[in-house]
């Protein structure tokens, strides 16, 4: 079995014929503005556990649950703080996910186990359309096998998952590039959990303080039990092994230039990819240019592993705004092996 893919600008059953395969208990891809998702019937466990099949997921792993109107949220949750109203009105439809105390609806196989959910309200019409022609909620992680770089395109979702799933929907390029921004509000204070689209300052801005995990910054254990996804596992990995220097950008590219043997990758800020001739290199947009560098990351660490590179080295940005969304996702594609220059 090839994936098909279904393009909704050619074909005006794409919609239903994406739909149907959901309400069969079966998984389509989807886009969304951040990344493209892996998308099954939020309250059909049996559908969910194809996710984690198609993907090789580890199943202690929650899911984000997919809505087309922020109605639908008060069934999926048991309970809707102020603080949750405040975000959906100020970044909803967008990539902001909450997650609140889940609902008895809510199957074991989305929660992992836990007694909370993440709800997300993507902005991308194609998603919109594909719920509401649907008529459930979509559980969707990104649309990826289980640790490699996300998928932007429908064609990486077809190189990653072709004959594991029967279709994905055509929606093009990300605009965003990265994850949701995830927040919990289900304990005693608001606590990102996983930077993306929407940055800490700007859920700042709208409830106040917000604490950051630690998972954000740094490795935790195994033995960990988390609440949102992208927390534990490497994730986002090429082939080969990364290498992430941060610091000031003109240091960080002379310290790569100094370390990395001749048959090492870089990745680099736009600015920095002259020096680096004779390398396999790719460059993540303007050091001063974070929405070019988050809609490039993935496809720049997707690229790598059509080389030869047996390591790669990359440039870090800053963790202000949007910049801690890509940190932490090249840390993360790093498995934490970070070399910081101050």
């Amino acid at each position: 079995m090839n994936t098909q893919l279904l393009n909704p600008d050619k074909d005006e059953k794409a919609y239903e014929k994406a739909a149907e395969y959901i309400l069969q208990g079966q998984v389509v891809g989807m886009p969304t503005e951040t990344v493209y998702g892996l998308a099954a019937n939020a309250l059909n466990g049996e559908a969910v556990k194809k996710i984690f099949i198609a993907k090789g997921r580890p199943q202690d792993n929650p899911l984000i649950v997919h809505i087309a109107d922020i109605k639908q949220m008060d069934k999926l949750v048991s309970y809707i703080p102020e603080n949750a109203k405040k975000l959906a009105n100020a970044f909803w439809p967008g990539p902001l996910t909450i997650i609140l105390p889940k609902s008895e609806c809510i199957p074991i196989e989305v929660s992992a186990g836990l007694d909370t959910v993440g709800i997300r309200f993507p902005s991308h019409k194609v998603a919109q359309k594909l719920i509401e022609t649907a008529g459930v909620p979509l559980a969707a992680p990104s649309a990826n096998l289980s640790g490699r770089p996300s998928t932007t395109t429908a064609q990486h979702v077809i190189e990653d998952l072709n004959g594991k799933i029967p279709a994905v929907l055509e929606g093009g390029a990300c605009t965003v590039g990265v994850e949701s921004t995830v927040i919990s509000l289900a304990g005693n204070k608001p606590r990102l959990l996983r930077p993306g689209g929407i940055s800490l300052e700007q859920l700042r801005d709208i409830i106040g303080e917000v604490e950051v995990d630690r998972a954000i910054k740094e490795k935790i254990g195994d033995d960990v039990r988390v609440s949102a996804p992208g927390m534990k596992y490497r994730h986002y990995a090429p082939k080969a092994p990364v290498t992430v220097v941060c610091g000031d950008a003109d240091k960080t590219a002379n310290y790569i230039k100094q370390n990395a043997k001749s048959n090492a990758g870089v990745l680099c800020f736009k600015e920095y990819i002259d020096i680096f001739n004779g390398y396999k290199c790719f460059e993540m947009g303007s050091k001063n240019d974070v929405s070019s560098q988050a809609k490039r990351i993935f496809d720049a660490l997707r690229a790598f592993d059509e080389t030869d590179v047996n390591e790669i080295w990359s440039q870090c940005p800053s963790d202000e705004g949007l910049g801690l969304a890509v940190a932490n996702r090249l840390k993360k594609a790093a498995g934490f092996h970070v070399i910081n220059l101050g």
